[in-house]
């Protein structure tokens, strides 16, 4: 990847960071991509075709004219079926870089509200032609409305979590999948954002694309080894089982669960999550818009009950 292009990703996640906290106040389709997360497919849309009855004189140059869009078209077609494809794929060959607001609700005596701005860059790396690193980011921006009397809202950066997941390029009989670590980094900005503590631990995906279907699972395992003594040890299992459904049209219909298991509360938070999304260009730029809402079969007591998702990501596929 050229660094300008670096530069261009790490310039819209710090903007769209600071601006998010300043308003809180608070390679090769086959390869192993949410949130999710993580990952989501879309719809494209697709510039219209030329009407021939808009041309009153028919014309040799006319019907090159037109052979030439056809083919245009065609070509933007098969771009957005491997896009919708590679967004199903939690660890895709694709640059992306998504923008998933999530806003829970119910929490508390005083059903408080709270915001996460997760900002996910999922950038591919091609070590060997056999073999690929896809380095995964989630960096939450939060803001926690008072959930109870004598606790004030607040808001800022919630804890870093960096994946590495290394991925054939090639699917071994038919999986995708791919392996690596995970690290847990301390960039909370207050105590009640995040635990504050360094941790790390192994992490996987596994999945099947095959007749319109995308399914598998993500899972990670994080323990915490240093840290902000004055909080809790993080000892907590992740697990994202996903299935997809991609219509003839690229729209893409996703349900998951973001399952995760406190050992030290022994306590689950089961959020099902039911998502659409599409892919369309904005100018010449891919983008993928995702919209879903959450319903929590399990959570800790005060917990919230149900939420949403809106997501916005960046897609850079010839990069």
């Amino acid at each position: 990847m050229k660094n300008r292009d670096r530069n261009i990703l790490a310039t819209v996640a710090f903007f769209v960071a600071v601006v998010s906290f300043s308003g809180t106040a608070p390679a090769d389709s086959n390869s192993v991509a949410p949130d999710s997360s993580a990952s989501l497919s879309d719809v494209t849309f697709q510039d219209s075709q030329l009407n021939p009855m808009s041309a009153p004189i028919f014309s040799m140059d006319a019907a090159a004219t037109q052979s030439s869009s056809g083919e245009e078209q065609e070509t933007d077609a098969e771009e957005e079926a491997d896009l919708a494809k590679k967004t199903l794929n939690p660890v895709a060959d694709l640059i992306s870089v998504p923008f998933q607001e999530n806003l829970n609700f119910g929490i508390g005596p005083k059903n408080a509200t709270q915001s996460i701005l997760n900002i996910q860059p999922v950038i591919p790396f091609h070590l060997t032609p056999d073999w690929n690193l896809i380095s995964r980011t989630i960096l939450p921006v939060i803001y926690f409305g008072s959930p109870a009397n004598g606790i004030s809202s607040t808001g800022g950066l919630g804890d870093t979590q960096q994946s590495f997941f290394f991925s054939p390029v090639k699917p071994t009989d038919g999986w995708i999948w791919g392996v690596g670590p995970i690290f847990f980094l301390p960039t909370a900005t207050d105590p009640l954002l995040g635990p504050t503590k360094w941790g790390a631990g192994p992490t996987a995906v596994a999945l099947q694309q095959q007749h319109g279907w995308t399914y598998g699972m993500l899972a990670n395992q994080i323990w915490s080894f240093a840290g902000n003594n004055q909080q809790s040890s993080v000892n907590q299992t992740y697990m994202q089982p996903f299935v997809s459904y991609t219509f003839p049209t690229y729209t893409s219909l996703t349900f998951n669960t973001e399952s995760t298991y406190d050992w030290t509360a022994r306590q689950w938070t089961v959020p099902f999550n039911l998502m659409v999304s599409q892919i369309l260009k904005i100018d010449k730029q891919p983008v993928s818009i995702q919209l879903g809402g959450r319903y929590y079969a399990a959570g800790p007591l005060g917990g919230p009950t149900w939420g949403m998702r809106l997501t916005f990501t960046f897609l850079f596929p010839n990069h």
